[in-house]
């Protein structure tokens, strides 16, 4: 399992969503005022600007909804993963998350193609969400 050179740092605000990836559950912000989750966590509802914020499971389930294969590392790769996947992935609960699509050449990866949650270790106990075709 290869590892990311430096976990992304929780914040107040996302401290539930890392906290729920230690048991490799994924879970959404949802405003309780509107009833519709959102994507990526924030202190109010964009719809509603309510601040009465919960956080449920998601599916773990989704879709490509647009990708781009890149062939230079970035931030925290090595050249041993070349080429990988980022793409944004259409929840079923209705929002939309960056994510990579892993288990899978890049050639395979499709706008539309179904995809289930697969998690990547992170060197402290957290575990960060990714992509493999369902």
């Amino acid at each position: 399992v290869t590892r990311l050179l430096e976990p992304p740092a929780p914040t107040e605000l996302s401290a539930p969503f890392w906290d729920a990836t230690r048991e490799q559950r994924l879970v959404l912000p949802w405003s309780t005022a509107t009833g519709k989750p959102m994507w990526y966590p924030r202190e109010v509802c964009p719809s509603c600007l309510g601040a009465a914020i919960d956080w449920r499971p998601a599916a773990g389930t989704g879709v490509v909804y647009a990708f781009s294969v890149h062939h230079l590392a970035g931030p925290g790769r090595d050249r041993s993963e070349l080429p990988y996947t980022v793409a944004i992935i259409e929840l079923p609960e209705g929002v939309r998350m960056m994510s990579n699509v892993v288990d899978c050449e890049p050639d395979a990866i499709s706008v539309g193609m179904a995809v289930r949650v697969a998690w990547k270790s992170l060197s402290d106990g957290r575990n960060l969400p990714q992509f493999a075709p369902a």
